[in-house]
């Protein structure tokens, strides 16, 4: 009969975060060692179905270039230019 044995190890966690994980195995009557076990085997378990399904961003394919009159070397153009663009759609107040 094979039977695996415990390994100690030390870790270091928030403050809060080792409140409330030993709050909530007292709660449940469970041993601190045994909540983080679980936790563990949660998040190694394979596979994850929620990251599995994740949506992929389409990509842009666009092909051109700069819009006329936009210089990539002159920063303060393109920041004058997204200024302008703000207070046009700002409402205008009476």
């Amino acid at each position: 009969m094979s039977r695996h044995m415990a390994e100690r190890t030390t870790i270091r966690l928030p403050e809060d975060l080792l409140r409330r994980a030993k709050r909530k195995a007292a709660a449940e009557g469970r041993t601190l060692t045994s909540l983080i076990a679980e936790g563990l085997r949660v998040v190694t378990a394979e596979p994850r179905s929620s990251k599995a399904k994740r949506a992929v961003p389409r990509v842009s394919k666009a092909r051109g270039g700069l819009l006329p009159g936009v210089q990539l070397s002159e920063i303060s153009v393109l920041e004058e230019a997204d200024d302008l663009e703000y207070v046009r759609r700002l409402p205008h107040l009476k």
